[in-house]
């Protein structure tokens, strides 16, 4: 049994993750803003994480063997947390995304082509921090989401007051309506409807990863593991946006109906004219078996055509 702080954990994987670890014997306590409770027999701390001293206050004398961070999108709330869990846990995980290695968004070190990338290509170590951006700005975050990502992963790889490591997680599927996002929802949206599905002339594949796994991955990394640094966590076998739209028909009995987009058109989630993927080998190097996207693809499009069909239907009415 250990002793483990959530920061989130209100939804999605980070909800599913709260429950195993919980069922699994361990003592957990998660920290967020109120907007929902835990499984009963969690604690439950109320305060932004944004603001040092109330965080602080909330958690009091508590110690933790490991944190698990779900929510952490900058450097600046990195910094906060350096300074309030300092003394108060030995092991410190962040829940990361592919999107660090988008090259639309920052200058990186060229990648063999077509060929999965390992988490050197972005180590947390060099990167550049800059807490005088304006991080508090909501457009702002969203226009640099992977940017605060990558900031984030390096204020806490230079503090080294605790064992830090970084998840990097590939997109997320599975859940029907508990995938808050809305992409997989997209297209049963538009397949119901007999909608054209917009893509590029030439598609290329990325990585994924069911949302259970992904609460288990963390589960693993912060209970059964010491590694520090950063790890991809992704399912094997890429997907395309066809292959993902395919999945998606198959389950709603209907035919996908593509069109090329035009210059400057957007294109639907996941459509990508890159090749986007990421190596999961020292995930697997360390223990952890990963699934394989097709044994999991069907059963997220079903519930993905599951959770629109009642939305469609009261639209109607």
């Amino acid at each position: 049994m250990q002793r483990i702080c959530v920061i989130g954990g209100s939804r999605y994987f980070g909800k599913l993750l709260v429950q195993r670890l919980h069922a699994a014997g361990h003592r957990v306590t998660v920290v967020n803003r109120g907007s929902a409770p835990p499984p009963p027999g969690v604690e439950h701390l109320v305060a932004d994480r944004d603001d040092e001293a109330a965080l602080a206050a909330a958690l009091g004398t508590r110690t933790f063997d490991v944190v698990i961070d779900q929510v952490c999108y900058t450097p600046v709330q990195a910094g906060i947390a350096v300074r309030v869990f300092s003394g108060r846990t030995r092991r410190y995980v962040m829940t990361s995304t592919i999107e660090v290695y988008d090259p639309a968004t920052a200058v990186l070190p060229a990648a063999v082509r077509n060929t999965p990338v390992p988490e050197e290509r972005v180590d947390p170590a060099a990167w550049r921090v800059r807490t005088d951006l304006p991080w508090h700005d909501e457009a702002y975050l969203e226009a640099h989401y992977a940017e605060g990502k990558r900031q984030a992963e390096a204020v806490f790889t230079r503090d080294g007051r605790f064992g830090f490591a970084s998840v990097r997680s590939a997109h997320v599927l599975g859940g029907g309506a508990r995938e808050f996002t809305g992409r997989l929802a997209h297209y049963a949206d538009r397949l119901a409807r007999g909608a054209e599905i917009v893509v590029h002339a030439r598609e290329l594949p990325t990585v994924f990863i069911h949302y259970e796994e992904l609460a288990d991955l963390l589960l693993w990394a912060a209970t059964a593991t010491g590694f520090t640094g950063p790890l991809n966590a992704c399912s094997d076998g890429l997907l395309d946006v066809r292959d993902i739209a395919a999945a998606v028909a198959a389950e709603a009995g209907r035919r996908p109906v593509y069109r090329t987009a035009s210059a400057g058109e957007r294109v639907g989630p996941f459509s990508f004219d890159r090749y986007y993927a990421m190596s999961n080998s020292r995930a697997k190097e360390l223990g952890f078996v990963f699934s394989r996207t097709a044994e999991w693809l069907p059963r997220a499009a079903a519930e993905a055509v599951s959770a629109t069909a009642p939305a469609r239907g009261a639209h109607r009415a």
